[in-house]
C-alpha cells in the first residue's frame, strides 16, 4: 500500500502522541510507566467490550447503544449472587454467564427478532430506548449508590518489578481479555458456529443459501456479547462498585470501535488498547501539567473526532465503495 496525501495528517497524529509518550516518561518516568500500564490494561478491556460491538454489527449491522448496560446488569446479577445468596465468587460468577447467556438469547428474540426488515434507524432506536429501560430498572431493583463487591483477591494490589503498585482486579481483567481474545480467535477461525458467522457477516444471503439459519447467528452473537460484557461489568464492578455508571462504558468504548474500525474485530482491539493509553497519558498530564480535572473522560473523544476526520472507516474498517 503506497503512502498518499491523504496519509499525511494521520502520520502527523500519530508522531505527536508518540511525542507525548515519549515526553511524558522524560517528565516523570516511574509515574509513566504506571499509568501507562493501567491504560494498556484497561484498553484491553475496552477491546473486549468493543469486540461485542463488532460482532452484534457484523451479524445483524446494528449498532447496540445497550451495550454499557449489558455490563451494568452482568455486574448487578454478580453482586446479587455474592452478597445476598452468599455464593463463593467462582460460582457466583459461573451463574452470571450462565444467566446473561440467556438474556441476551431472550433479548434478541422477542425484542430484536420482530424488527427484522425493519429500517436500521428503527432498531438502533430499540437498543437506546432498551439502554434507558434497563437503566431505569437497575435503580429501581438496587438504588442509586455505589455498592462494592465482597473482598475477592486476599491482596488488593501487586507490586510489579518491586516498585509498581497494581491493583489486583486489572491483573485479573488483564488475564481475563487475553482468555477472552483468544477464545474470539479460535471460535472465528475453527468452529462450525464462528464460521457460520463469518459467512453471516460477509453476506447474508449467500449464508442462508447455504443453509446457515440468521436467526440462530443473531441470536448467538448477541449472548456472546451479554456474556463478554458481563466479564467487564463485574471486573470493573471489583475494583470500582457497581452503579449505573457502570453503563457509562458503553460510551467510553465507543471511541475504541470506531478508531479500530466498527467492522473489524482486530481493529477492535487496537482501538481499545489506544484510547486505554490515551487514557493513562491523559490523567498523567492532567495531574503534571494542566490541572482540568476531566481531561481522562474527554480525550477519547478529542482523538475519536479527529480519526473520523482523516480516516472516516477508522483505522482498519472496511471503505464502503458504491458505483452508480
Amino acid at each position: 500500500m503506497s503512502f498518499t496525501a491523504r496519509d499525511i495528517p494521520f502520520t502527523i497524529l500519530c508522531v505527536a502522541m508518540l511525542g507525548a509518550l515519549v515526553w511524558m516518561f522524560f517528565l516523570n518516568p516511574l509515574l509513566a510507566a504506571q499509568l501507562s500500564i493501567n491504560g494498556l490494561v484497561i484498553g484491553a478491556l475496552y477491546g473486549v467490550v468493543a469486540m461485542c460491538f463488532v460482532l452484534i454489527y457484523k451479524a445483524s449491522q446494528i449498532v447496540n447503544f445497550a451495550q454499557g448496560e449489558f455490563l451494568l446488569v452482568g455486574a448487578w446479577v454478580c453482586w446479587f449472587l455474592l452478597t445476598d445468596l452468599q455464593l463463593p465468587f467462582f460460582w457466583g460468577f459461573l451463574f452470571t454467564l450462565v444467566f446473561m447467556t440467556l438474556f441476551g438469547i431472550a433479548l434478541q428474540v422477542i425484542v430484536l427478532r420482530p424488527m427484522i426488515g425493519e429500517p436500521i434507524i428503527s432498531v438502533i432506536m430499540v437498543t437506546i430506548g432498551l439502554s434507558i429501560f434497563f437503566q431505569a430498572l437497575m435503580k429501581w431493583m438496587f438504588g442509586v449508590f455505589v455498592q462494592p463487591f465482597p473482598p475477592i483477591f486476599e491482596t488488593s494490589t501487586v507490586n510489579l518489578f518491586g516498585i509498581m503498585p497494581v491493583q489486583t482486579a486489572y491483573l485479573f481483567s488483564l488475564v481475563l481479555s487475553l482468555v477472552v481474545m483468544l477464545g474470539f480467535a479460535w471460535f472465528f477461525k475453527f468452529s462450525r458456529m464462528g464460521l457460520a458467522m463469518r459467512a453471516t457477516a460477509f453476506d447474508q444471503q449467500v449464508a442462508q443459501s447455504l443453509g446457515i439459519s440468521i436467526k440462530v447467528v443473531f441470536a448467538i452473537s448477541w449472548a456472546i456479547a451479554a456474556v463478554v460484557s458481563a466479564l467487564a461489568g463485574v471486573t470493573v464492578g471489583i475494583v470500582n462498585g457497581v452503579s449505573s455508571e457502570l453503563s457509562f462504558y458503553g460510551i467510553k468504548v465507543f471511541p475504541a470501535v470506531i478508531v479500530g474500525g466498527l467492522d473489524s474485530i482486530v481493529g477492535s482491539i487496537i482501538g481499545g488498547l489506544i484510547i486505554g493509553l490515551l487514557e493513562g497519558m491523559a490523567q498523567f498530564y492532567d495531574s503534571e501539567i494542566l490541572n482540568f480535572g476531566n481531561l481522562i473522560t474527554v480525550a477519547p473523544f478529542y482523538v475519536l473526532v479527529i480519526i473520523l476526520m482523516i480516516k472516516p472507516y477508522g483505522l482498519f474498517g472496511t471503505r464502503d465503495i458504491e458505483r452508480v
